[in-house]
């Protein structure tokens, strides 16, 4: 197992301090919220630290938890905003029309016609469904693009490509 960055998938995030005794605010980006616990140790992107993970209790948007190495507030406030990852192989497989963020990330995204609309540059989820961030070509322009089988009929990870059947009007 190699953990360069592209074996690394990101399963949270920290918030900052949850009490004064060290707790940290965590949000889940996992199916169920739960499981950070069972991935650990979760790793910051460098790799640089590492820790294991005592969910305390459910919050407001999201967890309180212990973090291992961490015991004080101000230890916990200075981690507010790192990412936690997890190599690739301690994930589950995906099931058909599953996928990971980051296997999305740099699909080139084409019509129903073949026309190449652009690259996916990020997937971000406000609520009621995941978007499709894509950079339009030869621009610094983005496209937000509902991730739904409706706009997104077909997602091809082994050949890079997205064929996308977006809301008249969202391209041009």
């Amino acid at each position: 197992m190699s953990d360069t960055p592209s074996d690394l998938i990101c399963v949270g995030a920290i918030g900052g301090a949850y009490g004064v005794r060290g707790e940290v605010r965590l949000k889940s980006f996992t199916a169920e919220t739960h499981a950070l616990e069972d991935y650990a140790p979760l790793l910051t992107e460098d790799g640089a630290f590492e820790f294991t993970v005592t969910i305390t209790r459910g919050i407001k948007n999201g967890l309180a938890a212990r973090l291992s190495g961490i015991a004080t507030k101000e230890q916990a406030d200075a981690l507010k905003g790192v990412k936690l990852f997890v190599p690739r192989d301690r994930l589950p497989e995906t099931e058909d029309d599953e996928y990971y963020y980051t296997d999305l990330v740099g699909l080139e995204v084409r019509d129903t016609g073949g026309a190449v609309l652009g690259k996916v540059k990020t997937v971000v989820n406000h609520g009621s469904t995941d978007i499709l961030e894509v950079l339009v070509p030869g621009s610094s322009d983005t496209v937000l693009l509902p991730f739904t089988l409706a706009a997104v009929p077909t997602v091809d990870i082994a050949s890079g490509r997205i064929i996308a059947d977006p809301p008249e009007g969202l391209f041009d």
